[in-house]
């Protein structure tokens, strides 16, 4: 389980967003439908595509029919104004034309697809998740917004970049082919002027999305046990990983506090109260106030409990490594600007301005230059001295 990096105040990776506002997604469980809808894989040039209007340009997207057709069958049918589903109100209406991208955030996505434009809009109905291997893999990404598993509406979002960290938890379910540039353009209130839905090849031509919608919810009573017991087992078997990694993790501490016990005992104490001891020297350069500089980090109680690491190995070690976060970047150093007296914890700096580049460190630091009376996020206790291994690199691996 990776512990966003609050104690640091510097990692930040945990950011996604929900129908109201981008907000932490729980993970969902991956869906199978009850109803089947009889279509192959489309030759090349053939396909199903959305051709999105705006006050900017247009934006074409190819719309992954075969591996999320209940989710695409949903925006079709509102597109075209025959969702079977959908509140009195837009009952044969082409939903989607004229409705503003509510939520826009700069080198992260658009969002639109909500009737009130204000981000708690919906079209009366909500359908399951669709997690497949399609992936939040770069730019031009078209998925679902959400409030959690199964709270799919009509509001969907166009990524800026390679958003990882929202995997497992949004449905894919098509990508940008040309208006990219149109994507990075568009700002919050700008129209969607007209959706149209483009089919070109007998599979998408015979992809029924009223059909197939309105079969997903007569199944869907069907479809939701399968789910409770796919997630079920899920659940069983994340515990029973959990299981194995405490145990892993606790006999490891067993092991790391008579060590950390043992450089205590012979590291240099500074007049604040940090303890400090080089387990490894670098080239012996300090760096220069105001250039970048990268860290490497562990951080640990006095008990040799782990609370979070960016070495690899460490994570490893204890049994806490996160393929999740490793996608994301979060196993590499952390930037810092050298000189730099604010954003990280006292000891923390202070430890900083022992190293030299290349140096690894372990540094001993009293509450009073930690986390304090307050404590930080649940994991560290009020009042905790901690211990941070830290090494300093001059650059990105």
């Amino acid at each position: 389980m990776k512990v966003k990096v609050m104690f640091l105040l510097l990692l930040a990776f945990g950011v996604t967003h929900a129908q109201n506002k981008p907000q932490p997604a729980k993970p969902k469980t991956a869906a199978k439908s009850a109803a089947k809808p009889a279509v192959k894989p489309a030759n090349a040039g053939e396909g199903m595509f959305a051709e999105i209007e705006t006050s900017k340009g247009k934006i074409v997207l190819e719309l992954e029919f075969v591996k999320t057709p209940v989710t695409v069958a949903n925006f079709v049918s509102l597109a075209e104004g025959n969702n079977p589903q959908v509140n009195e109100k837009y009952k044969g209406k082409r939903f989607y034309d004229g409705l503003k991208f509510h939520r826009v955030i700069k080198d992260f996505m658009i969002q639109g697809g909500d009737p009130l434009g204000t981000g708690g809009g919906d079209p009366g109905y909500k359908f399951k998740d669709e997690i497949t291997d399609l992936k939040h893999t770069g730019p031009g990404t078209l998925s679902m917004a959400n409030a959690g598993p199964g709270t799919n509406g009509s509001q969907f979002f166009i990524t800026h970049k390679e958003t990882s960290w929202l995997n497992g938890k949004h449905t894919v379910f098509g990508h940008v082919v040309t208006g990219q540039d149109v994507v990075n353009a568009i700002a919050q209130d700008d129209v969607i002027n007209k959706v149209t839905i483009v089919r070109k090849g007998k599979a998408a031509k015979n992809f029924d999305a009223p059909k197939i919608f309105a079969d997903y919810f007569a199944n869907k009573s069907v479809d939701e046990k399968k789910q409770a017991e796919e997630a079920k087992r899920k659940a069983d078997e994340a515990a029973a990983a959990k299981k194995i990694a405490d145990e892993k993790a606790n006999a490891v501490k067993a092991q790391k506090k008579p060590y950390l016990d043992g450089l205590r005992a012979t590291a240099i104490t500074t007049d604040s109260g940090l303890q400090y001891k080089i387990l490894k020297k670098g080239q012996g350069i300090k760096p220069a106030d105001g250039t970048q500089v990268y860290i490497y980090y562990a951080g640990y109680l006095e008990d040799g409990t782990l609370f979070d690491s960016n070495f690899e190995d460490i994570a490893k070690e204890y049994g806490r490594f996160d393929e999740q976060r490793a996608a994301g970047g979060g196993y590499k150093p952390f930037p810092f600007t050298a000189g730099n007296k604010s954003g990280l914890i006292p000891g923390f700096i202070e430890a900083l301005e022992k190293m030299n580049l290349g140096d690894r460190l372990i540094a001993f630091i009293p509450s009073k230059l930690g986390y304090g009376e307050q404590g930080a996020g649940g994991v560290i206790p009020p009042n905790a001295n901690i211990i941070f291994e830290i090494e300093l690199v001059e650059k990105m691996p």
